[in-house]
């Protein structure tokens, strides 16, 4: 989805926060969850190279997240260069997680030098072959290629590993190289439909509703319009609902954007009472919020969830009513950013990266 953004403009990401963070968050690549498009992107770099694990490896400032991987599967239908299956050769990578320290593995190495690495025999490397994954899984070899994006930030590699040494060669380093340079192509088209979201949200910074959209399974909120600010206050950049609003949080909207995202069903939220904080009003004010997944164009995944509030303190609004202002609202994204461009979503109507 797209960085948190209001009338003022996009929020500054967090204090110290590195160049290449604030790419993967803006690209909506900053936590490790599983991306369809990725792993058949992994697949193609272990089948490319013969090699049995391979990864598409996102790194921010704190943790490593393999958006892509391929691990294979225990048959005999995969097999190695020497025509041996990697179940008769005992390879079992345990990797319970899509996330890792950045203590761990030979990517961060090449995200800091920004050129490829290729290591036959890891063992053979004094430099490398203490490093925490050769004991803990067994790896023995490592070739990765950094990405590169269009703003020549690195935000990643591309990779692949196996438990015995290989002898890589300049043929396969050079796949490594032109299959880094292939991914960036999703890379931009992630960049072209946030810039369409841009101008899409134009349209719901004079909505008198209040608006937000959350990411991912952790609930990033991404945006919020003007009347979103003014009623419930301004977001913390990249903050959750309960961080954020605590008093939206106990009244149950992280649970119920929470549902919508892993349901991919609409929920309703009603009777939320909460304190005003406006001078022109006093007491509480009562909302119902409608809270509707969002859909990658390509996969159909959940990616986010857009909210809408309705204040109904002094007026008769029901469930329906409010259902029908959401989906007008997500018609009105479809109208803004269907015509010609890719990714847009019939069932959902919004544009998200894929």
């Amino acid at each position: 989805m797209t960085d948190v953004m209001s009338t003022q403009g996009q929020f500054p990401g967090a204090a110290g926060e590195s160049e290449r963070t604030r790419r993967l968050r803006t690209l909506g690549l900053n936590e490790p969850s599983a991306d369809e498009a990725f792993d058949r992107f992994a697949h193609l770099a272990a089948s490319i190279t013969r090699a049995p694990i391979a990864m598409v490896n996102f790194i921010n400032d704190e943790r490593q997240m393999f958006r892509g991987l391929y691990i294979p599967p225990n048959s005999s239908d995969t097999a190695s260069d020497d025509g041996a299956s990697w179940a008769d050769r005992g390879i079992a990578f345990d990797l319970p997680t899509r996330e890792m320290p950045l203590s761990h593995g030979f990517c961060p190495h090449v995200v800091a030098q920004r050129s490829p690495l290729a290591l036959d025999d890891i063992l053979a490397y004094p430099r490398f072959a203490g490093n925490p994954v050769v004991d803990e899984l067994g790896v023995r070899a490592y070739l990765g290629a950094p990405l590169v994006d269009d703003t020549n930030t690195v935000i990643g590699t591309v990779c692949v590993l196996d438990r015995e040494p290989r002898q890589w060669g300049r043929e396969r380093l050079r796949d490594i190289q032109h299959l880094a340079e292939a991914l960036l192509s999703e890379i931009r088209l992630r960049d072209t439909l946030l810039a369409q979201q841009q101008e899409m949200f134009a349209a719901f910074d004079g909505s008198p509703f209040p608006i937000m959209l959350t990411d991912g399974p952790g609930q990033e909120i991404r945006y919020a319009n003007a009347q979103h600010a003014e009623t419930f206050g301004a977001p913390v950049a990249y903050g959750t609902i309960g961080a954020a609003y605590p008093q939206l949080g106990a009244a149950g909207l992280q649970q119920a954007v929470a549902e919508a995202y892993h349901t991919g069903r609409t929920t309703v939220l009603g009777d939320v009472r909460i304190q005003s904080g406006r001078p022109d009003q006093r007491g509480q004010q009562i909302f119902s919020f409608t809270c509707t997944p969002m859909r990658t164009a390509r996969t159909g995944q959940v990616n986010g969830v857009l909210t809408v509030g309705m204040d109904v303190t002094a007026q008769s609004r029901t469930e329906e009513e409010l259902g029908t202002l959401a989906a007008l609202l997500v018609d009105r994204l479809q109208q803004n950013g269907s015509a010609g461009r890719p990714g847009i979503v019939g069932e959902s109507g919004m544009v998200l990266p894929g």
